[in-house]
């Protein structure tokens, strides 16, 4: 996969603001490993603490009525990133909004209105909960539109989720720009509604590890529409991606963590699952065939 050198207008990079700073003691700007994100899951799980709203991804399901603070986001500096990470980020964001701009009128009759994604080391304000953590990993904010991005999170992908790689990166920005057009389609407010009904835990998770699957299927069909208007893929690229999509899933992790999956606890999937998802919007480049809430 090619760097473009198509540049988006709506990254906020806060790397370097006072909004956004590294977490005393955990050193590399601020992120922290596989071991404390699961240790986050499993103790917000014992103490029956919603661990979307300590894990990143589905934390995008909670809004107004879920109860969580809102804050102001803090403003970004203004100037376009010139690194190459930022540079990377902007070209990918860039071509999900010309590929989202023309998909979503053409498949589903709708605008697509483009969303801004806040690049930041270690914590920065978010309206989701206060505070956007490098340890939630990246995430998508339904009340300010925003994907939050701590880049340190592909370096943990190099290390420990599959090994990293352009389009296995893309497809990270990708998935949660495939929550923003779930809010487009109204599909995050409903599943919040029905999750707000669950008669338990379990009902609710499923209800997440459904917007998780779509979110993957949404970033194949990003991806599907931009090779054929680019040809971005390179071979092994979609491999790369399978091999990430299958280090993330909830049965893996758990297992990692200690030793044995409960799969009532699952809010994004199993590794199987995402793979599915991730090759099924690859395949088909349409929104329809995302119906992860009808398998």
């Amino acid at each position: 996969m090619e760097l473009e050198d198509l540049q988006s207008a709506n990254i906020e990079d806060r790397r370097g603001d006072s909004s956004s700073v590294g977490i005393p003691g955990l050193g590399g700007g601020g992120h922290l490993g596989l071991g404390a994100m699961i240790a986050i899951g499993l103790v917000s799980w014992f103490f029956h603490i919603d661990p979307r709203m300590l894990i990143g991804g589905a934390q995008m399901l909670q809004g107004d009525s879920s109860g969580v603070t809102q804050t102001a986001s803090a403003p970004g500096n203004g100037a376009s990133p010139n690194d190459k990470t930022g540079r990377f980020v902007s070209a990918i964001l860039a071509e999900t909004e010309v590929v989202w701009a023309k998909v979503l009128p053409e498949q589903k009759g709708i605008a697509y209105v483009d969303p801004k994604l806040v690049l930041y080391n270690g914590v920065t304000q978010s309206a989701c909960g206060g505070q956007a953590q490098a340890s939630m990993g990246p995430f998508y904010c339904p009340v300010d539109q925003k994907v939050y991005l701590d880049t340190s999170f592909f370096d943990d992908m190099r290390t420990k989720y599959g090994g990293g790689g352009d389009f296995p990166y893309a497809y990270v920005i990708a998935h949660e720009i495939g929550h923003h057009v779930e809010n487009l389609l109204g599909i995050l407010p409903r599943v919040q509604a029905a999750q707000q009904r669950a008669s338990s835990d379990a009902e609710s998770n499923r209800l997440s590890v459904g917007v998780e699957l779509m979110a993957d299927c949404l970033a194949g069909v990003w991806a599907a529409n931009a090779d054929a208007k680019w040809h971005i893929l390179q071979p092994g690229d979609v491999e790369k991606a399978v091999a990430t999509a299958t280090a993330i899933g909830d049965d893996r992790l758990e297992k990692q963590a200690q030793g044995y999956a409960v799969p009532d606890s699952f809010t994004h999937g199993t590794s199987a699952q995402r793979v599915f998802w991730l090759k099924t919007g690859l395949k088909t480049g349409q929104i329809d065939s995302c119906n992860t809430f009808g398998q």
